[in-house]
């Protein structure tokens, strides 16, 4: 792979204008197609194979009129203290707002008149109306938002207080200003790392365009495929850490074949054949597990790992092809100014008038960089490094133990928003299981008498422990499915809730042994609990699936059994670790208000899985990119504890850089105010905080120290059976090379003869 890669950098380079005209085509085709396609629709939301996808299915077919999965509103009145919305000037103010309400916007399907519909509370204080859409909240528009908000606000000038709950007002988290925070720290990074503007905007150039080309594509297919207004989100994420990543390290590695006396061309295409090859690898990992998110079998989640995974494979063909072009561009100007004239001043091609490597190259021994310090240390005392490094981890990951899974509702949401509010009204004035009711089905084609059936189930489910009302069923026109609504008596993500959900169901057996009839539970509190559990269920065989093929493929690259094994159990250790940091934070409120975290409650099902998929590609970029790095310096001849300082004197800043970059761009999202996107947002930031700084930096070199050449065994059957790719760039060695004894560090070896 080795050789095939490095002479596409030579052609790429060579051929500079030609590769540079075809990505901006495709630039330019993908906006234009963007531009010109028509509006994408949400995507459905479905989870196959649920109870409450079931009984949604059911009434879809016998009662469309109630299976409406349009966007919902409820506009909460409550009278000024000491008086009542009953009384004649407040009943008429709501009167006249729900008519509003109805004409407002073309979209409105219908607005409930609270008391016609009977939802005023006992005491009068407080009432709701119910406002149904005809489309999704994701195709609501802004007029219609502004709609809603202004007729409420109008109403709130009679003196009434009035908020608003549902998802009407959800649009899409604004991001813009997280994304654009995370590019310019990402800048600052990469001036600081390589020293030149130049080289520091190469990496953010392609990640850009690599990043405009999928969203664009995404875009553009979204119509024909169903892939729905949220499928990019991923997308953008991953895109933009692996495009800055992979060009980050090629172009490191371009400068330092420069810095070794090599002509542009020839550094070009060895930077390409090496770290080229480790990035091939390392989006491999990344795009399995995205792809693997199909496991969950949750049609929307499925389509934004594929998305993303899309996004993946072209920043690792840019990286291959466009970087080399672009270097030819750039050229000598990749270099920090000082080191330029030092490496370019005199001779010919960067080598003095005796032949000899001038720069970096020659004084690495004299100035060790940090990496090399750092490596040094750990190599002297992997024992003590790894100890604090598996018991610091290890007391993060503590709190796992307490994890509770859910999914956000309005009562997540900040205490300053109105959905919080409409939330807050409708627990004080009705109770906190009014914010999710639950949607019981009956099926009673299978009854002898349906009515008396339905009067059973009613009955029924209000002897169950939590139940604070039992609404009359309805039933559909043709009589063979009832309608009944449930009133928990806890909030809709409390853990009773769930427990209710449970019972109902548990009841099932038995109604149908009596009645005939069948019953099943849905509604949003109902698919909360269900994709909860989906998720939670699909994580074992999603993490087995993915780890599991990205081991083999380690395999492959290091030529090692111990090393990917590391690799695997150092990234659950990172994960687990990180996880245990959300529950203390967002669970336990630990820390909260540092970061804006208003009210606790269980972690997003979500998270678990998530997590995983983005951070386990994260994590196995800087294992390849690192450990390739030590295993180049094996096989070229050095001894194992000088490969891992040379790994690091090689590697270390650049994936530090790398890690920063990725740690600032998920970090801002910390200041969103969605519970959910500052969650995933500090989630995934200490999740790659800890995979980067203590598990590679610290772990995985205490742990190749202690393994020594053991670390690289391999089974000679297993090595005959396995491709050779060819990660090292052995085969691009010349006989010069060959030759030449590898570079020795004295320290190291002295303290490797100890051992």
């Amino acid at each position: 792979m080795a050789t095939f890669l490095y002479k596409l950098g030579k052609l790429a380079f060579r051929k500079r204008h030609f590769v540079a005209l075809i990505w901006v085509a495709l630039l330019t085709l993908a906006g234009v197609g963007a531009a010109s396609a028509p509006t994408a629709a949400s995507s459905s939301f479905s989870i196959p194979g649920t109870e409450a996808q079931k009984a949604f299915d059911l009434l879809e077919k016998r009662a469309p009129e109630a299976s409406a999965d349009g966007a919902s509103a409820r506009v909460v009145f409550k009278a000024p203290d000491g008086e009542k919305v009953t009384d004649p000037a407040n009943k008429a103010e709501i009167v006249k707002t729900v008519g509003a309400l109805k004409s407002g916007s073309e979209q409105v399907a219908r607005a409930d008149d609270p008391f016609r519909a009977k939802t005023v509370s006992k005491d009068g204080s407080t009432a709701y109306a119910s406002v149904s859409y005809k489309v999704t909240s994701m195709e609501l528009t802004d007029d219609d938002r502004d709609a809603l908000e202004k007729t409420t606000d109008k109403a709130r000038e009679s003196g009434l207080t009035v908020e608003v709950g549902g998802d009407a007002l959800q649009a899409m988290p604004e991001t813009g200003s997280s994304e654009i925070i995370g590019i310019a720290v990402a800048a600052v990074v990469l001036v600081i790392t390589f020293g030149s503007l130049i080289a520091a905007g190469l990496p953010l150039l392609t990640a850009l365009i690599g990043v405009g080309i999928g969203v664009s594509s995404i875009t553009a297919l979204a119509d024909a495929l169903d892939l729905g207004t949220t499928t990019s989100t991923l997308a953008m994420m991953i895109g933009l850490a692996v495009g800055i990543d992979y060009a980050l390290f090629i172009v490191s590695r371009f400068r330092g074949e420069l810095a070794d006396g090599r002509d542009r061309e020839e550094a070009a295409g060895r930077a390409v054949g090496t770290a080229g090859s480790a990035v091939v690898f390392a989006g491999l990992t990344v795009v399995i597990a995205l792809v693997g998110l199909a496991v969950v079998n949750i049609p929307m989640l499925t389509k934004m790992g594929f998305a993303a995974a899309g996004t993946v494979v072209i920043a690792v063909l840019i990286a291959l092809t466009l970087i080399p072009a672009l270097l030819g561009y750039a050229g000598k100007r990749v270099m920090p100014m000082g080191e330029k004239s030092r490496l370019f001043g005199g001779g010919k091609d960067g080598k003095d008038g005796k032949g000899g490597k001038k720069g970096r190259a020659a004084d690495e021994d004299a100035k060790p960089n940090m990496g090399t310090r750092w490596a040094r240390f750990v190599v002297r005392r992997p024992i003590a490094v790894l100890l604090v490094g598996i018991v610091g981890l290890g007391a993060a990951a503590v709190p796992v133990s307490q994890l509770e899974l859910g999914l956000p509702d309005d009562g997540a949401q900040p205490t300053s928003t109105t959905q919080r509010k409409a939330y807050d009204l409708v627990s004080d004035g009705f109770g906190p299981g009014f914010n999710g009711p639950l949607m019981v089905v009956g099926d009673l084609k299978g009854a002898d008498e349906p009515k008396a059936a339905a009067g059973e189930i009613r009955r029924t489910i209000a002897g169950l422990d939590d139940v604070l009302t039992v609404a009359p069923p309805m039933f559909n026109k043709a009589g063979d499915t009832a309608i009944i609504s449930v009133v928990p008596s806890s909030k809709p993500s409390g853990i009773e809730t769930e427990e209710l959900v449970h019972s109902i169901r548990d009841t099932g057996a038995k109604i149908t042994d009596s009645t005939g009839a069948e019953i099943m539970v849905t509604g949003t509190t109902a698919m909360n609990i269900d994709v909860s559990q989906k998720l939670n269920d699909a994580l074992l065989p999603y993490l087995a699936l993915v780890v599991g093929l990205a081991f083999l493929l380690l395999i492959i690259v290091f030529r090692s059994i111990l090393v990917p094994l590391k690799a695997a159990l150092g990234f659950l250790l990172s994960v687990l670790a990180a996880l245990g940091a959300v529950v203390a934070v967002f669970q336990w409120g630990w820390l909260g208000s540092l970061f804006g975290v208003e009210q606790t409650g269980p972690i997003m099902s979500m998270m678990p899985i998530f997590m995983v998929g983005v951070v386990f590609g994260l994590a196995m970029d800087y294992e390849v990119f690192l450990v390739t790095r030590m295993r180049e310096a094996y096989v070229h001849g050095e001894r194992p504890g000088q490969a891992i300082v040379t790994g690091f004197r090689h590697g270390a800043r650049v994936v530090s850089a790398a890690a920063v970059i990725m740690i600032a761009v998920f970090a801002g999202f910390i200041g969103s105010s969605e519970q959910m996107v500052k969650m995933i947002g500090f989630g995934l930031a200490i999740a790659v905080f800890f995979d980067a700084f203590v598990v590679r930096m610290a772990l995985v070199p205490a742990v190749l120290a202690l393994l020594g050449g053991k670390a690289w065994w391999l089974p000679k059957w297993l090595d005959r059976a396995l491709p050779n790719v060819d990660v090292e760039g052995e085969g691009l060695r010349t006989a010069a090379e060959k030759d030449a004894g590898p570079d020795t560090d004295p320290d190291v070896d002295r303290e490797l003869a100890r051992v």
